[in-house]
């Protein structure tokens, strides 16, 4: 399981790098702080959380996007630009989420159904 923004990248299926950095919150203590106190996620990077299927913006000082993710990697819902101080509701079958800096969804547009994977990055992406 990938740690602090480590050999791994967040991929689409064709090979389209979403997140250059990966950082995994696997755990109840890292998945409750997880952005929080930071003042930027990087455009490169994006936090892992799992187990997740709603998330939190408490104390947080920018807005994210977050995709929820069912157990093989299919995104079920996608949050633009969650802003600081907001819950997610609850995402049925969701087992984990993937925050993003602002924007970087709909740079993607990352759409229902479709499928993102960790890759290490000394790996070639699928596709």
């Amino acid at each position: 399981m990938p740690r602090r923004f480590s050999a791994w990248r967040l991929v689409r299926d064709d090979g389209t790098v979403v997140a250059e950095h990966v950082e995994a919150a696997t755990n109840m203590w890292s998945r409750f702080l997880g952005l929080m106190g930071r003042r930027e996620l990087p455009e490169e990077h994006c936090l892992y959380l799992r187990p997740a299927s709603s998330i939190h913006m408490f104390f947080m000082r920018f807005p994210i996007d977050a995709v929820f993710l069912d157990a093989d990697g299919r995104v079920l819902r996608v949050y633009e630009r969650l802003r600081p101080w907001r819950v997610t509701r609850v995402v049925r079958k969701a087992k984990a989420c993937v925050e993003l800096a602002a924007g970087r969804s709909s740079h993607f547009a990352l759409q229902r159904g479709e499928r993102l994977q960790l890759v290490m990055r000394n790996q070639p992406s699928a596709g």
